[in-house]
């Protein structure tokens, strides 16, 4: 192998490193009450989200969607009712959460409660960073050639990779401020309990020898 398609390798491991793309296909059933069916995607504060939802026929049904993170608060990104056909939304992730894609087929109540089972089938793909730029829009607008399209695109990855690092960074000097400040607490604690120790050993030393005083035991 050549010295000049090693860095090139590299450059293509890295990129098929740092793909963030979900996509998957499945049914949802329909009933009265459903249960949300959620897909969870990792996603860094200020990433592009676009998801894009391909819904089957379904007679008598009613799909909603929401997509919400995984956060303690349960933040609310989007909330669509009775999607049909494909449907293309795009958020940016506010927090360090995974983001969860779910949906909820509902039966309605023209539909009479046969027994049989109805479901619609849903085609979910979910773009996240710079896998979630259109460069082909970009491409058509700046007049880019597939090089230089291509060299956006590795552009995009770079700088998602070095975001990711940077965040990585601050959050492990985070991580070390919290244990230096755990450590000086923890110190602080043990001289208090050592002075403390001391403090109670005098006094009662002290209390003993006014004791034996007071009962002539010493002078």
């Amino acid at each position: 192998m050549g010295a000049r398609a090693l860095p090139l390798l590299l450059v293509a491991l890295l990129v098929c490193l740092t793909q963030s793309v979900l996509a998957i296909k499945f049914n949802i059933p329909a009933s009265r009450y459903p249960p949300a069916k959620c897909v969870w995607n990792a996603a860094h504060p200020g990433a592009l989200v676009i998801i894009t939802a391909n819904v089957g026929p379904g007679e008598g049904q009613r799909l909603d969607i929401e997509v919400i993170d995984s956060s303690e608060h349960k933040n609310v990104y989007l909330s669509k009712k009775d999607i049909n056909g494909e449907k293309r939304f795009a958020i940016t992730a506010h927090a360090e959460e995974d983001i969860g894609v779910c949906f909820r087929n509902y039966l309605e109540s023209s539909v009479p409660n046969d027994g049989k089972t109805r479901s619609r089938v849903i085609d979910l793909d979910v773009d996240i960073g710079a896998d979630a730029v259109d460069y082909n829009a970009i491409a058509n607008q700046e007049s880019l050639s597939a090089l230089e399209t291509e060299m956006r695109k590795l552009e995009g990855v770079v700088k998602e990779i070095v975001d990711e690092m940077e965040y990585l960074k601050a959050r492990e000097e985070r991580f070390q401020a919290t244990n230096m400040s755990t450590n000086r607490r923890v110190k602080n604690f043990a001289w208090f309990t050592i002075a403390s120790l001391i403090g109670l050993g005098v006094w009662q030393i002290f209390h003993l020898r006014a004791f034996f005083k007071r009962k002539y035991l010493i002078d």
